[in-house]
């Protein structure tokens, strides 16, 4: 039997039947390319395509549970898609089933897309990722804390969702600007002294939303369709603008297809509430390579890890986690999970190839996708045959 090695941070199940048997069962559609913001990609090879394949199957049908996973998956190689499945359904109750061009909550993986709407306002000169962040929000409380900051995670800021626990009415929904006025009014402490380490939170990305408001004069929605959404022509991509429209758009369900309800968050961006397709997502890496779209200097600056304080693997650049491992490439990618919506957005930077699995009903197995690198060469989840 053929396998991969553990994740680092999943419980990886394992392979079996690694055989081309299944390749021959399979009817598939002409690859697909989209050339909106397309670098100089070397062609894909059909014999590139159906060995990628060998590997690809047995993950879809054992791992995301090919007929049992409810969203979309995809797998491509210099903007070509090589592998796709769309299963399941938008609306389980009426059997109304999901397509290609629907759109899934992303969860955390809108920080990937909001960082890169920050480096396009820093690549066009109207700031700087060493501004303070009061410069554009001036009730902001806490004096040193840079975009920079916000961007890897390191200001320090209290999570959003813990304090207003405690003291936002419930019946209603809160905004952004809620987040940043009950900053103002309570000062709460910060959970450490700004720039020190790494820590997780949703409130870094919520407070940029608001900075790239001000700084372009829109809506957050508005100017993400300016800086992102229109440009790469990414048609089935939206941001959650008002808590109105929540009843208007695709549900989420738990692992038992049960609708999950909505919440006093759920009218909060930046840090989620980004809805898109797979292939929308595609398009997106594909303009990350391109410098007509992001400068060198600010693909170096994302794909790059910032918190070294600790010994370990794991690491985070500019809306951008990444696994590092001494005598490997890095392996850079986001997860995201919000209610039902689970989903995995990889990048893989030494191969020019993106994994992207999206789904609106509750799974982990969308996290697994780490397994697929280990269809080449030198990241740090290795292939290897058992003995």
């Amino acid at each position: 039997m053929n396998h991969f090695l553990p994740s680092l941070f999943f419980s990886i199940l394992l392979f079996a039947n690694f055989s081309c048997n299944s390749e021959h069962k399979h009817r598939e559609k002409t690859p697909l390319v989209f050339p909106v913001f397309t670098p100089k990609f070397n062609e894909v090879s059909k014999k590139y395509i159906l060995n990628k394949r060998k590997f690809i199957y047995p993950f879809y049908n054992q791992i995301l549970g090919n007929e049992r996973f409810n969203g979309m998956f995809l797998v491509a190689k210099n903007g070509k898609i090589i592998f796709e499945k769309v299963n399941g359904y938008l609306d389980y109750a009426n059997e109304k089933k999901l397509k290609a061009t629907t759109p899934i909550h992303l969860a955390s993986i809108s920080k990937s897309v909001t960082a890169l709407a920050i480096m396009r306002l820093v690549d066009k000169k109207e700031l700087t990722l060493e501004d303070d962040v009061r410069k554009y929000l001036p009730i902001f409380p806490y004096k040193g804390v840079t975009i920079r900051m916000l961007l890897t995670h390191r200001s320090g800021v209290p999570y959003y969702g813990y304090f207003a626990d405690r003291i936002w009415d419930h019946s209603k929904k809160m905004t952004n600007q809620d987040v940043l006025y009950l900053l103002h009014k309570h000062v709460f402490p910060l959970n450490f002294p700004s720039g020190t380490h790494f820590a997780y939170c949703n409130t870094n990305f919520a407070l940029l939303a608001l900075v790239v408001e001000k700084v372009t004069g829109d809506k957050f929605p508005k100017a993400m369709q300016n800086l992102v959404f229109k440009p790469l022509k990414m048609t089935h991509s939206f941001i959650l603008d008002t808590p109105d429209q929540i009843n208007t758009i695709s549900p989420s369900y738990n692992s038992r297809f049960q609708m999950q309800a909505v919440d006093f968050l759920d009218g909060i961006y930046g840090d989620k509430n980004m809805y898109s397709t797979a292939r929308d997502l595609l398009k997106l890496d594909i303009a990350t390579y391109a410098s007509d779209f992001l400068s060198e200097k600010s693909r170096n600056e994302i794909y790059k890890g910032y918190s070294y304080e600790k010994p370990g693997m794991r690491n985070y650049g500019l809306g951008m986690r990444m696994v590092e491992v001494p005598n490997k490439k890095p392996y850079f990618f986001h997860t995201g999970w919000w209610h039902g919506n689970t989903g995995c957005y990889v990048t893989l930077r030494g191969d020019t190839v993106c994994i992207i699995a999206l789904s609106n009903a509750y799974t982990r197995s969308v996290y697994q996708v780490h397994q697929l690198t280990g269809m080449f060469e030198g990241y740090p989840f290795e292939y290897k045959e058992e003995e």
